[in-house]
């Protein structure tokens, strides 16, 4: 029978500030795993010791699978489960093959020396991701957390916070929480002066500034925070079109003929585990896909070549879409047939006409798989000299399907 890896999580206080199960565990242990500062803080109980290499990911399933049954125990920041290694063993050797010892995480060490509730207080792990992913979580008055990559994102955090236009925001960074080093700093964004300090660090930030548009999670943006070249699905029915692909945390968009990304930026913006991949056969388009990802917070899209030809490339993880709009190329033979066929059983295929050819493409679409269909415009105010008047925008006319 394969024996259960062990997997004991352990803050800057080290050994003295582990449980008495914390110390057996480690003891009972012949292999000790972890990084060089975590297998420091642990005395010489004669084990072997072996320290993670760099990159980890790549061969962290064969120093798993060579070590298990030797009466193995992997050593862990905090808290495990709690973004840190042990989701990743819980992938490699199912819930059965762990057993996990838990130490306080930083985010609740965090809380406590601020006085927040943890309850309510949104956590982001900037480990192997780009600051930029903070973003969709930035609103007014609002408090959250930060788990840092090393010791110089709390000045990328600054910096990403005043470019944003929340340079009010007090920022506070804590280091080596519970440890006897423990260190507190803070300033606002705009004013960081603060340097490089220890890598184990928390970063608590209070957002607070002055911004033109607001920018919650709820799909319907204001057209202007994109880049566009005219090829944006306007704000009324970008948001009824979200709207109708009804986005799930986890779920998986295809944004075909995506223009300036928009369907995928939100679908992805509308809670952090949602994935998209925008499909785009315009070269001239795809910097433009990527910097409005990036700058609305949602670095991870996948951009893909033009659809359907792209569809086949796809690496596994997103292959399967729960969800499909089509935005452009609704008139390109077999396009609507080859992303029906692709997507999955239950999932929601939203297609989106302006021209009358794309309309009569749709109706006939509409006759042979069913469906719902609708048609919309919307008219903005407008000065008209003196006065104001109705501009109307293309009418669109929208199709909606759920695959059995």
């Amino acid at each position: 029978m394969t024996k259960q890896i062990a997997v004991v999580g352990i803050g800057a206080d080290g050994w003295a500030g582990l449980s008495a199960k914390a110390r057996d565990t480690i003891g009972q242990a012949r292999v000790l795993m972890g990084s060089c500062r975590q297998l420091a803080l642990v005395p010489d109980l004669g084990q072997e010791r072996i320290a993670w290499p760099s990159p980890l990911m790549p061969a962290l399933p064969g120093l798993i699978h060579a070590h298990r049954d030797s009466g193995l125990c992997v050593l862990a920041s905090g808290d495990p489960m709690f973004h840190g290694i042990g989701v990743t063993l819980a992938r490699i050797a199912g819930r059965d093959g762990l057993n996990v010892v838990p130490h306080v995480s930083s985010a609740s060490l965090a809380c406590a020396r601020l006085g927040w509730p943890l309850h309510e207080i949104p956590v982001v792990s900037l480990v192997n991701r780009d600051v930029s992913s903070l973003v969709p979580e930035l609103t007014q008055g609002r408090k959250l957390l930060v788990l840092s990559e090393n010791e110089h994102t709390p000045a990328e955090v600054a910096k990403l916070l005043s470019g944003h236009g929340y340079g009010s925001s007090l920022v506070t960074v804590l280091e080596r929480l519970g440890g006897p080093d423990e260190h507190v700093v803070e300033g606002t964004a705009q004013l960081w002066s603060y340097g490089a300090g220890h890598s184990l660090n928390v970063v608590a930030i209070e957002v607070a500034g002055t911004v033109s548009a607001r920018l919650t999670r709820v799909p319907g943006l204001p057209d202007a925070v994109y880049g566009d070249d005219g090829q944006l699905t306007k704000q009324e029915m970008r948001a009824l079109t979200l709207s109708a692909l009804a986005p799930a945390p986890g779920e998986l968009l295809w944004d075909v003929g995506a223009g300036s990304g928009s369907i995928a930026i939100e679908w992805m913006r509308s809670h952090p585990l949602c994935r998209a991949v925008a499909f785009e056969a315009d070269a001239d388009r795809v910097p433009r896909i990527k910097r409005n990802a990036e700058q609305l917070g949602v670095p991870g899209l996948v951009i893909a070549a033009a659809a359907p030809q792209s569809f086949s490339g796809l690496a596994p993880r997103v292959a399967a879409p729960d969800a499909i709009m089509v935005g452009g190329g609704v008139t390109q033979d077999g396009l609507l047939d080859a992303c029906w066929s692709r997507l999955s059983p239950g999932g929601r295929m939203v297609v989106n006409a302006v021209t009358a050819q794309s309309e009569a493409l749709l109706l006939d679409w509409f006759s042979r798989c069913g469906g719902s269909m609708r048609k919309l415009q919307v008219y903005r105010a407008a000065p008209l000299g003196e006065f104001t008047a109705w501009r109307p925008q293309l009418p669109g006319t929208q199709w909606i399907g759920t695959k059995p």
